[in-house]
C-alpha cells in the first residue's frame, strides 16, 4: 500500500523537487521509503508501505531501461497467479513484488491488460515508445486517485493535497460539490469539492498522450454488466464455498502479520471465521465502544465473538475527548471533504493496530454486495417519496441536514447549488435497465456513489492516515459479481437483508450471533456536542472566515440554542466545524501534519 503521483508536461523537463513536495504530502501511505523517476516531460513519485517483497519491491518498477515505468498503490492479489503465466510466455521479473504484474501485464496486452488483475489499485504507468502515460483505478474504487488538467500539463495523485503542489495554485471551492456534502455526507463522480479537481472513476483508465496531453477515458468495468442469474440457494452456497475460499487465500498473502477490525455485526464474523480457518495462530481483533453514553454500541457482541473463536483481543472503550482528540487529524487524513462519524473512531483503531500491524482486514461492503440495509428492503412510503422527490422511485429523497435551519444557513452560492444536491442519486438510477428490480436499482447506486465516496474514503485514509493497509474481501469484484447475479429472493426475505449470506455462514457461525439486529457503526457525535465545548465552538464558529464566506452566520446562535436545548442540530453544526478544520488543513495549511491528539477548537480560531 502506498502513495502515488505524477505530471505529464509538454514543456520539457519535469522538475524532481516539484514531486518531492508530492511525496512528502503522502509520506504517511507510504513511511517506509520513496522514489521518484523524471523523464522529458514526464514524472512519476511514489512512497511505500511495504507489504509483498520488503526487501526488493521498491518503486518506481521499470522495465528495458525505462522504457516502461511504473508507480502502484495497493495489492494484486492474484500475482502469484499472474506471475507463472507471465514467465511461461517469456516475461522475466526483476523483484518479487506483486505490483511488478502490472508492468508485465501491460507489456503482453497493452489494451486489456488491467482486466487480469485482481486486487485493489491505481496506478501510473508510463510507456516511452508509444509516448502515453496510462493511470486507472480498480474496479470498485477501493484506492484514490485525482487528476487535474491544465494547459501546459495534465498532473495526479493519490490523495488532493498531494495534488496542489503539482497544480502550482489552490483552487477554488466547487458549490455543487460542497452543497453535496453537506446534504449527503459526501461528494461524487468526476467533479470534486475543488474546482478542476477530478476522479478517476472506479473500473476506469484512462490514456494520457504526452505529446498532446489529450485524455482517452474509457470504463473496463462496471456492476451494470452482471446479469441476474436463475439459481437457488443450494447451487449459490456451493458456488460461493469456492469462490471465497479463494479470495481469502489471495488476500492474506502478505509478508508482514496482519489482524481484523470486529465489529458486532455479521460481515466482520465472516471474515473472523475465514481467518480462522486459513491461519495458524489466533488473529489479533480490534474493536471499539464508548464510554458514559446513553447510545448502545457493538462492544460487548465484537467480544463475545472473539471469544468464540479465541482471537487476540483489544477492546477500546472511548470517551469524548479521546474520539474527539482525533477529529483533526481525521479531517486531514480524509483529505476529501466527506462527513462520516465513524472515521472518528475508525481512526483510534487504526492508530492502535498500527502500533504492531501493516495490514487490517474490514467487512466493508457485505452491506452493497448482498444487500444488507434497511432500505433496499420493501418500504409502503417510497411511493409517496417519489411523488415528493421523484427521480428514484423514493430511494434517498431526503436531505441530511434540516431545512429549517439551510433555509437560514446557507448563502447564495450554496442555496442555489442545493437545488442539485440528489443529482448524482437520480443519474446513477437512471443509468440501470428499465427491467431491473428496485433492490438492484438501488444497490447499484449505492455501488457507484456512497460506497467509493464515503464508505471506502474512510475505510482508506483512516488507516492509510497510520500508515496501515485495509483489506476488504467483499469487495472483490467476483465476489461482487456473485452477490449482484444473485436473484432478490436470496438477498432478502421479507424485512431480513442479506438472507443469503446469513444462511450460507450459518453453517459455522452461532446462529444468535447471525440474526442480532443490525445496529451499524454508530458514533454519539450528538450527545458529546454539549457543554463548554459547545459553548467554544459557536464563538469560534462565528468568527471563522471560511465558514462566513459561505453560510450567514446570523443564524449559529439559534442553532446552537437548539443543540443545547434538544440536541435536534448536531448534524449542521459537525458539518461546520469539520468544514472549518478541512479549510485550514487543505487549503489555508497544506504542509501541517497534525498529531493524532489535538484539540480541534484551536484549530479553528
Amino acid at each position: 500500500m502506498c502513495g502515488i503521483a505524477g505530471i505529464v508536461s509538454r514543456t520539457g523537463r519535469v522538475e524532481p523537487q516539484v514531486l518531492e513536495r508530492a511525496a512528502q504530502r503522502l509520506g504517511h501511505r507510504g513511511p517506509d521509503g520513496h522514489g521518484i523517476f523524471t523523464e522529458e516531460g514526464v514524472g512519476l513519485a511514489h512512497t511505500r508501505l511495504s507489504i509483498i517483497d520488503l526487501g526488493g519491491g521498491r518503486q518506481p518498477l521499470l522495465e528495458g531501461g525505462g522504457r516502461l515505468a511504473l508507480v502502484a498503490n495497493g495489492e494484486i492479489y492474484n500475482f502469484v497467479e499472474l506471475r507463472q503465466a507471465m514467465e511461461a510466455e517469456g516475461r522475466a521479473f526483476a523483484t518479487h513484488s506483486d505490483c511488478e504484474t502490472i508492468l508485465h501485464g501491460y507489456a503482453l496486452d497493452p489494451v486489456d491488460f488491467v482486466e487480469s488483475l485482481h486486487g485493489m489499485f491505481a496506478f501510473a504507468l508510463y510507456d516511452r515508445e508509444r509516448g502515453r502515460v496510462v493511470i486507472a483505478r480498480d474496479r470498485l474504487g477501493i484506492k484514490p486517485l485525482y487528476y487535474a488538467e491544465l494547459p501546459d500539463r495534465v498532473v495526479f495523485a493519490s490523495e488532493i493535497k498531494a495534488l496542489l503542489p503539482l497544480l502550482g495554485r489552490t483552487p477554488a471551492i466547487d458549490p455543487t460539490a460542497f452543497a453535496q456534502f453537506l446534504q449527503n455526507q459526501f461528494s461524487t463522480g468526476v467533479e470534486t469539492i475543488l474546482q478542476g479537481v477530478k476522479r478517476v472513476l472506479p473500473g476506469e483508465i484512462i490514456q494520457i498522450d504526452t505529446g498532446s496531453l489529450r485524455l482517452a477515458r474509457r470504463r473496463y468495468w462496471t456492476p451494470l454488466r452482471v446479469q441476474t442469474r436463475n439459481i437457488g440457494y443450494a447451487e449459490a452456497a456451493e458456488e460461493f464455498d469456492a469462490l471465497f475460499h479463494q479470495v481469502m487465500r489471495e488476500h492474506i498473502r502478505s509478508d508482514v502479520p496482519y489482524g481484523l477490525f470486529l465489529s458486532g455485526g455479521l460481515d466482520s464474523a465472516i471474515l473472523l471465521g475465514m481467518l480462522d480457518r486459513l491461519c495458524d495462530g489466533p488473529i489479533r481483533s480490534y474493536s471499539v465502544g464508548y464510554r458514559d453514553v446513553e447510545m448502545r454500541d457493538e462492544l460487548s457482541d465484537a467480544e463475545w465473538i472473539a471469544g468464540r473463536f479465541r482471537t487476540e483481543h483489544t477492546a477500546l472503550r472511548l470517551d469524548r475527548d479521546e474520539v474527539f482528540g482525533q477529529l483533526v487529524r481525521s479531517v486531514w487524513a480524509t483529505d476529501d471533504l466527506m462527513r462520516d462519524y465513524a472515521c472518528l473512531p475508525t481512526a483510534v483503531l487504526a492508530q492502535r493496530a498500527g502500533a504492531g500491524l501493516k495490514v487490517v482486514f474490514s467487512g466493508e461492503g457485505g452491506d452493497e454486495v448482498f444487500a444488507g440495509y434497511g432500505r433496499y428492503r420493501p418500504n409502503p412510503g417510497r411511493f409517496w417519496k417519489n411523488l415528493w422527490s421523484p427521480g428514484s422511485e423514493g430511494f434517498k429523497t431526503r436531505p441530511q441536514l434540516q431545512p429549517r435551519w439551510t433555509r437560514k444557513l446557507f448563502g447564495p452560492a450554496l442555496a442555489e447549488a442545493n437545488r442539485q444536491f440528489r443529482a448524482p442519486v437520480i443519474a446513477a438510477w437512471r443509468e440501470t435497465p428499465r427491467s431491473w428490480s428496485y433492490l438492484q436499482r438501488a444497490q447499484y447506486t449505492d455501488m457507484v456513489t456512497a460506497l467509493p465516496d464515503n464508505l471506502l474514503v474512510k475505510a482508506d485514509r483512516m488507516l492509510m492516515g497510520f500508515g496501515v493497509e485495509g483489506r476488504v474481501p467483499f469487495l472483490d469484484h467476483r465476489v461482487v459479481e456473485f452477490g449482484l447475479a444473485l436473484p432478490d429472493r436470496l438477498k432478502v426475505d421479507g424485512r431480513t437483508g442479506k438472507h443469503f449470506l446469513r444462511r450460507w455462514a450459518g453453517r459455522w457461525l452461532p446462529p444468535e450471533h447471525i440474526h442480532r439486529k443490525k445496529r451499524g457503526f454508530h458514533v454519539p457525535v450528538g450527545e458529546w456536542l454539549r457543554g463548554e465545548f459547545l459553548d467554544g465552538l459557536e464563538r469560534r464558529l462565528v468568527a471563522n472566515p471560511a465558514v462566513g464566506a459561505w453560510f450567514d452566520v446570523r443564524a449559529l446562535p439559534a442553532m446552537f440554542a437548539a443543540q443545547r436545548e434538544t440536541g435536534g442540530a448536531a448534524r449542521e453544526i459537525y458539518s461546520l466545524l469539520q468544514f472549518a478544520l478541512w479549510h485550514r488543513l487543505l487549503l489555508e495549511q497544506p504542509d501541517v501534519q497534525p498529531s493524532a491528539a489535538e484539540n480541534p477548537l484551536e484549530w479553528i480560531g
